[in-house]
């Protein structure tokens, strides 16, 4: 008996919790886009893609901004070069530093440098056109990151509407349940009363049952457009949204728009393309020589960070690798077939894009034109089971035919929810091809 009361309590416990964690909560259009703007991981990590171009991009100041470094270094040493070269950079040679015992067999010293280099670019084309390719490929990603958020809009704009048609779905299917249980009334009515068989009442619980189990079915499917949308949002909580205004058909102006190349991504392609040429470019201008000043500020002493001496040196240098084997030979030919793979990859890309558009404008009118025929059959099918439902109240009309009317009114309910949602997407869709 303890084991019985102790499983009823564990099981209203699981109840509950389940019931509390699926909370229900209203949400807009317009939430669910500020949310997704803020939170949503595809823009985190798109913009982050773009940070790293960004990154990549001021690398290249190295091509006009100087290169200084500093360091101290200490030896010891009894090498003779080494020996007569630090005393001489100390400034503390004499005479008889150069007897020849002496430089042959110097005694130990020491030597402390702290050196101070700079090395500044002064003519490098190739350097010139890689950082050229590095703006046009940061360029580039900035506007992939705007696409992506283009893309999220849409991509919202087709949950919300599932997220609607799924709670049509379940309004359809409750009222269809309710309409189902009445008839089922009558028919016990009936049968008690000898004007049906039980076969006929057989059939209503059936109807009945399949109802509740589509009506189940649609619930789940609020859930799962509930997940999805959360999942856009970035919000892990386990709740069930509800949208705040219901599927109606929407009314957009669309007959003006064409794909248009300064739309985000294909700019972006195009910017892509630029990039590869430049590298290209930069991939010939290696064979041209490269002109760097130099210079240097010297200080020498026999102590750690000391400088009783010092000394400077500046220069230019002026040089040209005349032959690498083959390696930039190769290196150029590589660069010129990827840009040649950029051209056409554009040109593909401009080419598909208009492909979806003639495809996307067939489909918003084919959803317009059945749009107009499911509205006209749902309204045919009300008219029928209305009719069928009085004569069956009266007995005047074979149970399965109510039943058949009933099933033909859900679907056609279900048929033009489904249509309305297919049109409105059709229209997003276009608009999502044709922003720019």
């Amino acid at each position: 008996m303890k084991t019985n009361i102790y499983i009823l309590v564990l099981t209203f416990s699981l109840i509950t919790n389940m019931l509390n964690a699926q909370e229900v909560i209203p949400i807009t259009k317009a939430d669910v886009l500020r949310k997704v703007s803020e939170n949503n991981t595809a823009i985190k990590i798109s913009e982050q893609e773009f940070i790293q171009a960004k990154a990549d991009y001021r690398q290249t100041n190295a091509v006009f901004l100087p290169n200084i470094s500093v360091s101290h270094t200490g030896i010891v040493t009894t090498n003779p070069l080494m020996a007569f070269g630090s005393k001489l950079n100390q400034e503390i040679l004499t005479a008889s530093d150069f007897n020849p015992d002496l430089l042959n067999n110097p005694s130990q010293i020491k030597n402390f440098a702290t050196r101070f280099e700079i090395q500044q670019p002064l003519i490098n084309v190739d350097g010139i056109y890689q950082r050229k390719a590095a703006k046009t490929k940061m360029d580039a990603m900035a506007l992939q990151t705007e696409r992506t958020n283009d893309y999220l809009i849409f991509e919202v704009d087709k949950a919300y509407m599932q997220l609607q048609l799924a709670y049509k779905a379940v309004d359809v299917l409750e009222k269809t349940l309710e309409a189902a249980n009445a008839n089922k009334k009558i028919a016990d009515n009936s049968f008690k009363q000898g004007y049906l068989q039980r076969a006929d009442v057989l059939a209503v619980e059936i109807r009945v049952t399949e109802v509740k189990n589509q009506l189940q079915t649609a619930k789940s499917n609020v859930k799962n457009a509930s997940n999805y949308l959360s999942f856009l949002m970035n919000d892990s909580s386990n709740t069930i949204l509800m949208p705040s205004d219901s599927l109606t058909v929407s009314m957009l102006r669309l007959d003006d728009k064409k794909v248009s190349e300064n739309r985000a991504d294909i700019k972006a392609m195009q910017l892509a393309s630029g990039a590869y040429e430049s590298m290209y470019k930069a991939d010939k201008m290696t064979f041209l020589p490269t002109l760097n000043a130099f210079g240097s500020y010297e200080l020498y002493d026999d102590k750690v960070f000391q400088g009783a001496a010092n000394g400077y040196v500046v220069g230019a240098q002026l040089k040209w690798n005349i032959l690498e084997g083959t390696k930039r030979f190769g290196k150029t030919q590589k660069s010129k077939a990827e840009y040649d793979k950029s051209k056409l990859e554009y040109e593909q890309y401009v080419s598909q894009s208009n492909l979806e558009f003639n495809k996307a404008k067939r489909m918003l009118l084919d959803a317009k034109n059945r749009l107009e025929l499911t509205k006209l059959a749902l309204e045919q099918s009300k008219e029928s089971l209305r009719i069928r439902t009085n004569r069956f109240k009266e007995g005047m009309e074979k149970a399965s035919d109510l039943l058949l009317a009933e099933s033909q009114y859900a679907q056609k309910q279900l048929q033009y929810y489904q249509t309305i949602f297919e049109y409105n997407y059709a229209q997003a869709y276009l608009q999502f091809l044709t922003k720019e």
